[in-house]
């Protein structure tokens, strides 16, 4: 079956436009804040948002009803790419984790109350949001059947309690999606349900803010506590026991998004490293006419043309409905480790200025170094990826 990669004129045009806006509106910002989004402050994120849809590409990824372009997953890897080459481009399009793969589980999952409660407000960059699964050892993490947080049926809802952590942007958010388990025990492969949590909530606090190596994401990474926390039954999002299912929905495309965003920033890094090899001078040459940098120069550009088409394959597979599982994690691993390569190699070309604060390189090998163990180590995928591999051969 052919695989169609090119995109429609319509993203074609978003995206340049996309990229004119981030290099244009969102640079300045974020070279004035050293990619630092806590230095920015709510008041940079309605600035940055409300420009951006003045120019007409925010929230593209949204249904037109919640006031997005619908965008498939094909055409969402080329406006996010664009939208990555600034640490801050995702949030100025509304498309930053974990709000985009929020806004992508409620589309699916959520009654038509919640989405008009939940997502459209959170469309429209009216809220923030955050997804509230992982857990402190020995709870999820890379294995989300380790799930601990109980949630028991109460009189007309249900109580939450449990510890969660390393939950994005959460201070600050609106709410919470929380999975927590309504059945069976820790190790268990099903059991699971999300709710949705006001932040108001008395029974939901944060505990403190992670110090974590990356800093670009609004709302830190925080600890959060669920003691005694009751929800209503309308809380409950999509079906009791389903929370695992719900979660692939989510994963699986977050996953992707986030290589697309990646690649923005590695291609960023690259271009500073050909500009730098381009008119550095030394040892009667220029930098960029050694073979060490040319080489540097080329295993770079490999990698991300590689990431690229293993992210639109994978793209290709969820919009035709696939469960993409396989493709997913294999463009995660890869890209993961390959913006990684691509950033560090650009660092290295510049020497001790790709050191300095001079240019962002350092500040984006500390962001894209995070992406290895978000939404699934590395390992963790290469664990899946040869699991499947091995069942498709004893067939």
């Amino acid at each position: 079956m052919a695989v169609d990669l090119s995109h429609v004129p319509h993203v074609v045009e978003l995206a340049e436009r996309t990229a004119a806006f981030v290099r244009e509106v969102v640079v300045p910002e974020e070279e004035r804040h050293d990619g630092v989004a806590a230095r920015g402050g709510e008041a940079m994120r309605v600035r940055l948002q409300a420009a951006a849809k003045q120019a007409g590409v925010f929230a593209p990824h949204v249904a037109a009803e919640y006031g997005g372009q619908a965008l498939d997953m094909r055409g969402r890897a080329a406006v996010f790419e664009e939208a990555g080459w600034s640490l801050f481009g995702p949030l100025a399009l509304n498309v930053a984790a974990p709000d985009e793969g929020n806004m992508h589980l409620l589309e699916f999952v959520a009654s038509r109350a919640q989405k008009e409660r939940y997502l459209r407000p959170l469309a429209l960059g009216e809220i923030r949001s955050c997804f509230a699964m992982t857990e402190p050892a020995p709870g999820a993490g890379s294995d989300p059947a380790a799930l601990s947080t109980r949630a028991v049926r109460v009189p007309g809802g249900w109580r939450i309690d449990g510890r969660k952590w390393f939950i994005t942007g959460a201070d600050g958010a609106a709410f919470a999606i929380c999975m927590a388990r309504t059945s069976g025990e820790p190790g268990d492969r099903g059991g699971a349900t999300m709710f949705l949590v006001d932040a108001d909530n008395p029974g939901m606090k944060i505990v403190r803010h992670l110090d974590t190596l990356d800093e670009s994401l609004y709302g830190g990474h925080c600890e959060v506590d669920f003691d005694g926390c009751v929800v209503p039954d309308e809380a409950v999002l999509g079906e009791v026991d389903q929370g695992y299912d719900y979660a692939q929905v989510r994963l699986g495309p977050a996953r992707m998004t986030h290589c697309m965003r990646w690649l923005g920033i590695a291609r960023r890094a690259q271009e500073i490293a050909l500009v730098r090899a381009s008119e550095r001078r030394l040892f009667g040459s220029r930098l960029g006419d050694l073979g060490m940098v040319q080489g540097m120069i080329a295993d770079s550009e490999i990698d991300m043309a590689a990431a690229r088409a293993l992210t639109l394959q994978a793209c290709w597979e969820l919009d035709k409905g696939h469960s993409a599982s396989q493709s997913t994690s294999i463009a995660k691993a890869f890209t993961a480790e390959a913006v990684w390569r691509v950033v560090d190699r650009a660092l290295q070309i510049c020497g001790a200025l790709g050191v300095s604060g001079d240019v962002l390189l350092s500040r984006f090998l500390r962001e894209v170094r995070p992406f290895r163990v978000y939404d699934g180590p590395t390992e963790t995928h290469r664990w899946a990826i040869a699991r499947r591999a091995l069942r498709t051969a004893t067939r």
